[in-house]
This record gives C-alpha cells, sequence and structure tokens, in this order.
C-alpha cells in the first residue's frame, strides 16, 4: 500500500503560500502558509498534520490492542500536541481518555503503552513521545 499528497509553494519563504493536496482528496488544494505555520494564520501546517495522523494512528492501534486483549472500546478520544522548537518537533504527547467496559485499569495501561510504542505514526517520528491515558466510566 502506498499513500501520497503533493505540496506546492510559491514564493519566499515567509511571504509566500502553499497548498496541500492528498491522494484521497481529503485535503484539496488546502492553504498553508508561514502564518499558518508560525502564528495564527487561516490554514493547517505540518505540524497539525503530523498531530493528527499521530492521533488517529495511536487511537486505531489502541483498538487493536484492546481487541486482542478481549475487549471492544465503546470510545476512545485521543488528543495529539505536537511541539515545535528550533526548527525541530521535540515531542509529541498523547491524551487519551477511553471508555472501555469490564477492563481491568492496568490491562487499560499495558494495551495504551503497547500503542503508545507500535503505531506507525510512533515509530516514524524521531522525537520524544509521551502519554497519558486514563480509563473512565
Amino acid at each position: 500500500m502506498k499513500r501520497s499528497a503533493t505540496a506546492i509553494w510559491k514564493g519566499s519563504g515567509k511571504e509566500g503560500t502553499g497548498t496541500l493536496s492528498t491522494q484521497s482528496t481529503v485535503l484539496n488544494n488546502t492553504q498553508y502558509s508561514f502564518n499558518s505555520r508560525f502564528a495564527e494564520g487561516i490554514g493547517t501546517n505540518p505540524e497539525e498534520l503530523i498531530a493528527a495522523a499521530h492521533s488517529g494512528c495511536f487511537t486505531m492501534k489502541l483498538s487493536f490492542s484492546l481487541n486482542e486483549a478481549g475487549f471492544t472500546a465503546d470510545e476512545i478520544n485521543t488528543q495529539c500536541a505536537i511541539t515545535f522548537e528550533n526548527g525541530a518537533l521535540v515531542e509529541s504527547h498523547l491524551t487519551v481518555k477511553a471508555k472501555v467496559p469490564g477492563i481491568d485499569a492496568a490491562i487499560f495501561q499495558e494495551c495504551a503503552k503497547d500503542a503508545e510504542l507500535n503505531c506507525p505514526i510512533s515509530k516514524v517520528l524521531n522525537t520524544k513521545i509521551t502519554m497519558e491515558a486514563e480509563l473512565i466510566s
């Protein structure tokens, strides 16, 4: 399986503008710029997209890990915060809240840790990855 995306940039780094498009067309000439990346401009940015990818990938991996342990989540809500400092991604922090009927808290933490370490996006990121996982009823 291969997935693709395309970035087009016109102009200088600070004053220029760009668009991002994905193979699925979920992003289709979506605007990004210096301001959407480093200020509060309109559009998306690479770090926001990495946060979306990491939260989505982790959540799906956690669902599979729970299934392997014999449980099915009613809901998993994962927020990912990417920290970008001095031109580098220095941390990806996952905050997880999950409703999983009948699961023991220790088993839930094991499944969450497995997902943190083994989701494909975690594996590709060369940064500190931290997580808080909360089992809610």
